[in-house]
C-alpha cells in the first residue's frame, strides 16, 4: 500500500505507514516513524533511479533540498524520542487531516473571480534550452526552506516529506508534474536515508519489522510504476484524501479513548 501510493502520487506513503504500524503492529509513534522512513526511503529510491535514467529528476534541486533537509531531520528525530506518544500522535493526525484537505481542494475546481490579479512567476524557471532551473536567490530560498521542512518532519513523525516537497515544487517552480514527482522522490530518498542512519546508529531501528515492511513497499512502488498512466487523476487524489481523513480522526480518537 505504502509503495503503491508513493508510486503514484509521489508523496503520503508515509503519511500512511506510520498509522498502519501503529494500528495493526501496536507500536508508538517513535517506534513506528524510522521504519516508516526505511520503507518510503527504499521505495522512494526505485523511483528515483527510474526518474534519472529518464532524465526527468531535477537534481540540483533535489540535492539542495536533500542537504537542507538532512540537517533538520536529527533535530525532529531528537524532540520524537522526548515527546509523549499521545501528543506525537495527536500531531501526526493533524498533519494527516491537513494533507488531506489540502489535497481534496486541489482535485476542487475554483470559481474563476470577475478580476484576477496577475499571478506572479514561480521564483525557479526551468531554462527553455537547456531545461534546467535558472538559479537565483529566490529560488534557492524557496527550495532550502521546503528542504529544511521536509527534513524536519521525517524525523519528529517519519514521513519522508513528500507530501511538503510536491506542493513547494508546484509552488516555487515552472517544472512539469513529472519532474516534480520524480524530483520529490529523490529528496524523500537523500532525506529518509539520513533519518534511518541516526535511528540505526542510535541503535532504536527495529530491522524484524522494517526489512519486511521496506520489501514491500519496494514491491509496491515498482507494481505501481506499472499502472500509474491508468490510476493517477483526480478521483485517485480525492480517495486518498479520504482514507487519510478517516486515518486521521481513527488516530485522534485513539489517543482520547486512551486518556
Amino acid at each position: 500500500m505504502v509503495g503503491l501510493i508513493l508510486a503514484l502520487t509521489g508523496a503520503g506513503g508515509a503519511i500512511l505507514a506510520v498509522p498502519l504500524l501503529l494500528f495493526i503492529l501496536h507500536l508508538s509513534v517513535a517506534e513506528a516513524a524510522p521504519v516508516a522512513l526505511l520503507a518510503v526511503g527504499l521505495s522512494a529510491a526505485v523511483g528515483a533511479v527510474i526518474g534519472l535514467r529518464a532524465g526527468i529528476v531535477r537534481y540540483r534541486a533535489a540535492a539542495l533540498m536533500a542537504v537542507t533537509g538532512t540537517l533538520f531531520s536529527p533535530v525532529g528525530l531528537w524532540l520524537a524520542h522526548r515527546m509523549p506518544n499521545g501528543l506525537l500522535t495527536l500531531l501526526f493526525s493533524a498533519v494527516l487531516a491537513f494533507v488531506a484537505l489540502r489535497m481534496f481542494k486541489q482535485t476542487t475546481p475554483s470559481k474563476p473571480l470577475q478580476a484576477e490579479p496577475i499571478q506572479q512567476l514561480p521564483p525557479c524557471q526551468l531554462d527553455a534550452g537547456t531545461g534546467r532551473f535558472v538559479w537565483t536567490a529566490s529560488c534557492t530560498r524557496a527550495l532550502a526552506l521546503s528542504g529544511i521542512g521536509a527534513g524536519f518532519l521525517s524525523g519528529l513523525l517519519g514521513v519522508g516529506g513528500g507530501f511538503v516537497i510536491v506542493p513547494a515544487l508546484r509552488r516555487a517552480t515552472n517544472a512539469p508534474v513529472h519532474a516534480i514527482m520524480a524530483t520529490s522522490l529523490a529528496v524523500i530518498t537523500l532525506v529518509s536515508a539520513s533519518g534511518v542512519m541516526s535511528t540505526a546508529i542510535a541503535g532504536r531501528m527495529n530491522w524484524q519489522v522494517g526489512m519486511p515492511f521496506a520489501a514491500g513497499a519496494v514491491m509496491g512502488m515498482l507494481g505501481g510504476r506499472l499502472v500509474a498512466s491508468r490510476l493517477s487523476g483526480p478521483r485517485l487524489q480525492q480517495g486518498f484524501a479520504l482514507v487519510a481523513a478517516l486515518i486521521a480522526v481513527g488516530m485522534a480518537a485513539k489517543v482520547v479513548l486512551a486518556a
